[in-house]
């Protein structure tokens, strides 16, 4: 269950959200000309998704500094992707949260260069691109990973059964997942539209890290991995109170 408080509004997040660099912790190292375009970058998106929406954060203190930590998430906008990094920053520290994203968003001026300074990186869709599975094996051992396990942006809202693929990286490189759940953000931005909807209400639930240690002692197959994949999805679905919906969607 969420708390009651309300500790996650980030209405009015200049003054309700510490600055980065304000942030209390140790800090990852990072170049000095990094650190001021997170910075700057964090306040520019501030702006557009705390100050120009209403924003609430929920249970931040799930989330762990550091590496070998997978946020998995439900994906319904292409805002997603900065969004969880800027409520990682908001929250928790400012580092670098990495995420494959399809290589077509790389074509995109401006888009490609904010998303792969906040530590995006490109992905071929239409077949098995082995590189980058190798790529986030790694960095889901040592970094911290977002990911969208739908693989897709949902079409109809609802949270999708999730890719088997996804429940085999985890296996393989065994990190801290924390379920996160988005809402509103295809308000905000649908998928087919080019400008967005201001003032909407979205939504970041953080959940408590997932005991999937009885999967890890399991042989590695592909019931494995389905049964990883399925229990972290159904646990995205328990965020966004849609849990019996799910089950019924999806039963096992």
């Amino acid at each position: 269950m969420m708390p009651a408080e309300d500790r996650g509004n980030s209405r009015g997040f200049i003054s309700g959200v510490a600055h980065p660099e304000a942030l209390v912790g140790p800090k990852p190292s990072m170049p000095l000309g990094k650190r001021a375009w997170f910075g700057f970058s964090w306040v520019a998106l501030g702006t557009f998704l705390a100050g120009l929406n209403r924003l609430k954060i929920r249970g931040a203190e799930h989330v762990p500094p550091g590496g070998g930590v997978l946020l998995a998430a439900n994906h319904l906008s292409l805002v997603d992707t900065l969004l969880i990094p800027w409520a990682n920053i908001a929250k928790v520290r400012l580092e670098v949260v990495w995420a494959p994203a399809k290589a077509e968003l790389f074509d995109i001026p401006i888009i490609n260069h904010l998303i792969a300074s906040w530590g995006a990186f490109p992905v071929q869709r239409g077949g098995r691109d082995v590189r980058a599975m190798r790529r986030l094996v790694e960095l889901m051992r040592r970094e911290k990973v977002m990911l969208f396990p739908e693989g897709t942006r949902s079409a109809d809202g609802w949270l999708g059964r999730g890719n088997r693929v996804v429940g085999k990286l985890i296996y393989l490189a065994r990190p801290t997942v924390i379920p996160t759940a988005i809402l509103g953000t295809d308000r905000l931005l649908a998928k087919g539209r080019l400008m967005p909807r201001l003032f909407s209400k979205l939504e970041v639930r953080f959940g408590p890290a997932l005991d999937l240690e009885r999967y890890y002692a399991a042989e590695d197959t592909k019931a494995t991995a389905e049964a990883i994949i399925s229990f972290v999805m159904r646990s995205i679905a328990r965020l966004r109170g849609e849990e019996a919906m799910w089950l019924k969607r999806f039963p096992a």
